[in-house]
């Protein structure tokens, strides 16, 4: 490495002037006691090089001029870093900081955070901190002057760093922006000379051989004519890499013998500088003691001298504490128990607040459950039967009357779910769960899902999902599909004639296994000011613009970034007004092992009811105590030529099922005289085997754990899409494979 510390002056740069504040000894003076502090440790008198820099910092403490006061405490640092004690050296090296943060002074503390910075690289090793604080040098350089000179020893102290750690794409911005400030200016030619050299290392990593040979000759030729020994062996070590890199090995073993030479001379003046700095250090050790001794006596001297005069101040002084004591502790005491009389109601009342707050969350957390269950059986209904008149070719002149009625269904169907989202995050009761799902199919139902928005508004959708995701993946797909639902319902309700995409890609594949996948959803409508981009994510905000008559419920955003945040992601926003929208966020996938599932993903996704196959040697029990759910469920089943069976409730369905064996039993949980878990139960006390499913418009997450355990095998959530009801009936009857 070339030694940062060869460069003279540039590199602690303090080159700039400031006012004391009426010294007893003149600036003169300071600069006096500051030139030969230097002086002597250029010399490695380090003794003498201390002594003058202690009386420099007792000084300029003692004057307040936080200017000397942070030259000397840098100089300290200095020295203590050559005498490789680093616990001295840091110490006074954040002294000069403090100091420096004292004057005000931009450039002050942009020059002590360029010295830190070459402290913990020199004495620490500690790449990262030296690299924040030379970048902290840089900020500070350019509030002051975007353009300033004293700005390149950072730039090039960072490149140099990097190119150390042999990283030269994160080392080349900063050499050609120190180059770009050093060109055609005033400064040392070293400058010019160590940037040079960097330069050619550059081009040798980054196997540039023909370049890296052309600058290194130049810069070695430099190096030699000036004497500078460090820069000329360094040229010469990597030109003799690089002509063997190009297979030119006599130049390569003509410039490693020059190289060798220059080595030599290092290591000799090296062997030398270290027998003065053993000897300096032995004097130095004797100087801290005698300062110490020094800075004793005068500490002793000053006490007696005060202390008579202190004596006499804290004695009247005490006194008249004492007296304002005695009287304030007895206002205190009368303050104080009519305090406790206050706070002691002020308890009372804060108790009884709180448990009305914790009743009235109850109750809510109960009426959002009950009203959930309540809306979403006649929306089963509703939907169902939508779904299945929609297939019947006898009806098709009402097809478009159709989709009206189920998309007005499917749409107060989103909104309650949206309701009952906002109502759980607000009540911290969303978790994340872990469930296997093909990306493809999810992003595929919600496309679907918004069929009729798009023709409503005659936008098209495309989507594009990067080939390196893999198809099956785990996560929370229920949230995520969600997520989509609502970006994408957004994007379909505030564009027109135009074209919205969602795009997927893949950011990363972690170590741990995960695939960090970005989604992207793009619209080119009206686009969203920017003084209205955060309102938007604020539940029961809109978005009012005079050609969309659509208001909604401002529910959709704010869920989202609800729903992200529990994912610990995040919701990001580009757009200006006119030119479209581009919602983005990331989440975490973990890869499904299980990779066997393509078949019961795909077995119902877009494949009409007359072209599925048909189970006439499947008998189904039906629990319901809703005869419109009954009816809806019977026929979704019977044009699969199901066989069917009804019960109204639990208690009906445990003697059907002790009277008659059943290929499966749907069981509604809630229902009167006996309910879908306590059936269940019975039913396993004689029947095993039978697979049973839940049917439930609770949401899924408030029982999901009691349903399994009452052994049902699994849940299905009403009002639900028909080709996931059968294919959950096709998992549970093991059919699938054979289809």
């Amino acid at each position: 490495m070339l030694s940062r510390w060869s460069i003279p002056f540039f590199f602690s740069v303090f080159s700039f002037n400031a006012v004391a504040q009426t010294p007893v000894v003149s600036q003169d003076s300071l600069d006096v006691l500051l030139d030969q502090s230097y002086d002597y440790a250029y010399d490695y008198d380090y003794k003498n090089s201390l002594i003058a820099t202690h009386a420099l910092v007792e000084i300029a403490t003692r004057q307040q001029d936080n200017y000397f006061a942070t030259s000397g405490y840098l100089r300290l640092g200095s020295v203590y870093t050559a005498m490789e004690d680093t616990a001295k050296s840091k110490e006074y090296y954040f002294k000069a900081l403090d100091y420096a943060q004292r004057t005000k002074n931009d450039s002050v503390i942009a020059g002590v955070y360029n010295d830190l910075g070459n402290m913990y690289i020199e004495a620490l090793d500690d790449v990262d901190t030296s690299i924040e604080y030379y970048k902290k040098s840089i900020e500070l350089r350019k509030k002051v002057d975007p353009k300033e000179l004293r700005s390149v020893a950072a730039y090039m102290n960072i490149g140099w760093t990097y190119m150390d750690l042999v990283e030269p794409a994160k080392a080349h911005p900063y050499l050609l922006k120190a180059k770009e400030l050093a060109d055609g200016r005033d400064i040392h030619p070293l400058y010019f000379l160590n940037i040079d050299v960097l330069f050619g290392r550059y081009y040798y990593f980054t196997e540039d051989y023909v370049r890296a040979i052309a600058i290194l000759e130049q810069s070695a030729k430099d190096a030699e004519e000036g004497n500078f020994l460090s820069q000329a062996s360094e040229s010469h070590h990597y030109l003799s890499m690089a002509y063997e890199k190009v297979g030119n090995l006599t130049a390569s073993l003509a410039n490693f013998k020059k190289h060798k030479e220059f080595d030599d001379q290092l290591h000799k003046i090296n062997r030398d500088q270290k027998l003065l700095e053993a000897s300096s250090k032995f004097q130095l050790e004797q100087t801290e003691k005698d300062l110490k001794l020094v800075t004793a006596e005068k500490a002793y001297t000053d006490v007696m001298v005060k202390k008579s005069r202190q004596m006499t101040i804290i004695f009247v002084a005490s006194s008249a504490i004492l007296l304002v004591a005695l009287l304030s502790l007895f206002l205190l005491f009368a303050d104080r128990k009519k305090f406790i009389r206050v706070l002691r109601e002020k308890n009372r009342e804060l108790i009884k607040a709180k448990e009305q707050a914790e009743r009235l969350s109850k109750l809510k957390t109960q009426f959002f459950s009950t009203i959930s269950h309540e809306l979403r059986t006649p929306l089963y209904g509703v939907i169902g039967l939508s779904s299945i008149l929609l297939e019947d070719k006898e009806l098709a002149g009402h097809k478009e009357d159709l989709k009206s009625l189920k998309f007005s269904a499917d749409y107060l169907m989103a909104l309650i779910n949206d309701v009952l989202t906002l109502n759980k995050s607000d009540a911290n009761g969303m978790k994340v769960e872990k469930m296997p799902f093909r990306l493809d199919k999810l992003v595929q139902n919600v496309t679907k899902s918004c069929t009729y928005g798009l023709q409503q508004n005659n936008n098209k959708i495309q989507v594009r999902i990067d080939d390196d995701i893999p198809k099956h993946l785990l996560g929370d797909s229920v949230k995520l599909s969600q997520i989509l639902m609502n970006l994408v319902g957004n994007a379909v309700k505030f564009n027109e004639n135009g074209t919205i995409e969602i795009i997927i890609k893949l950011v990363e594949r972690t170590s741990d296994g995960l695939c960090v996948v970005k989604f992207f959803i793009k619209d080119n409508g009206i686009g969203i000011p920017k003084e209205k981009q955060k309102a938007i994510f604020e539940e029961f905000s809109q978005i009012e613009n005079s050609n969309y008559n659509y208001q909604g419920t401002g529910l959709g955003l704010p869920i989202v970034k609800k729903l992200l945040a529990i994912h610990n992601s995040e919701i990001e926003l580009d757009s200006e007004v006119g030119a479209g929208a581009i919602f983005s966020f990331t989440l975490d996938l973990a890869v499904n092992p299980l990779q066997n599932d393509d078949l019961l993903e795909s077995t119902y996704q877009d494949v009409p009811f007359n072209t599925l196959p048909s189970f006439d040697n499947v008998h189904i029990l039906i629990v319901d105590d809703n005869k419109i759910n009954q009816k809806v469920t019977q026929k979704i089943l019977e044009k699969r030529n199901f066989s069917c069976t009804l019960a109204d409730d639990g208690l009906e369905a445990v003697k059907i099922a002790q009277a008659k064996d059943f290929g499966l039993i749907l069981m509604d949980v809630h229902m009167p005289n006996m309910g879908g878990m306590e059936a269940t139960r019975a039913i396993r006390s004689f029947n095993k085997d039978v697979p049973i499913i839940a049917l439930t418009a609770v949401e899924i997450e408030e029982i999901k754990s009691e349903i399994l355990s009452s052994g049902m095998n699994d849940i299905i959530l009403k009002p639900y899409d028909v080709s996931q009801f059968l294919t959950t009936i096709l998992k549970n009857l093991g059919t699938v494979a054979a289809y």
